[in-house]
């Protein structure tokens, strides 16, 4: 049963050949990027891995530099028995809040799968609102190699599109600190304003509309 599942896992792959153990066949591991930010939105990915691959190197994105997850990006998407991404906005954010955001991204990145689901593998504690078995990780990143899977999408998509804002927002360094609140980002929203890409209900932020 789920519930035996042992607090440390005594394998990367121990819950998803657990699960297949049990008959489901599409485990998707679920994680987000960017719950933190002052700016940007929250990213989440779904990610099926097949029986068989080679990602050496794949761990939670946290622990990897830029450059392996780059590496492991095209590698993933490549392998992958199937893969989603969801985003939930600034004006979602806002709206919601981070949490019920970052579930809405969720769905939006398992619903992106080409075929359902039959079980989520979810980092964290919340679980995604959607009529899936499923069971959420503590850490779960660097419990389960699916998870881990999608944190590097996550994270990778969200870095590439805080760079491509750069652009369009000059001034505020969002390709450096991809939206964190550094001492630079904040002193940027003192002197110019928030842009539509910042989150207004966040502090640091909302001082300033």
């Amino acid at each position: 049963m789920l519930e035996l599942f042992p607090s440390e896992a005594p394998s990367p792959l121990f819950f998803e050949n657990k699960l297949s153990s049990q008959g489901y066949r599409r485990i998707a591991g679920i994680d987000e990027a960017g719950r933190g930010p002052l700016a940007g939105p929250v990213v989440a990915a779904a990610v099926i891995l097949p029986s068989t691959f080679d990602l050496p190197g794949l761990d939670d994105s946290k622990k990897l530099s830029a450059k392996l997850r780059d590496k492991l990006f095209p590698q993933i998407r490549m392998q992958a028995a199937d893969y989603g991404i969801g985003l939930a906005h600034a004006f979602e954010i806002d709206r919601l809040n981070i949490l019920q955001a970052t579930l809405l991204a969720m769905r939006r990145a398992v619903a992106r799968l080409k075929f359902p689901a039959d079980y989520l593998l979810v980092d964290g504690i919340t679980p995604v609102p959607l009529p899936l078995a499923q069971k959420t990780l503590k850490k779960g990143d660097s419990r389960s190699l699916s998870i881990a899977a999608a944190s590097v999408l996550a994270k990778v998509v969200r870095d590439r599109l805080m760079i491509t804002y750069d652009s369009r927002f000059p001034g505020y360094g969002f390709a450096g600190h991809k939206g964190y609140g550094s001492a630079a980002h904040r002193e940027a929203i003192a002197k110019m304003g928030p842009t539509p890409l910042h989150r207004g209900s966040f502090r640091g932020v909302k001082e300033y509309l």
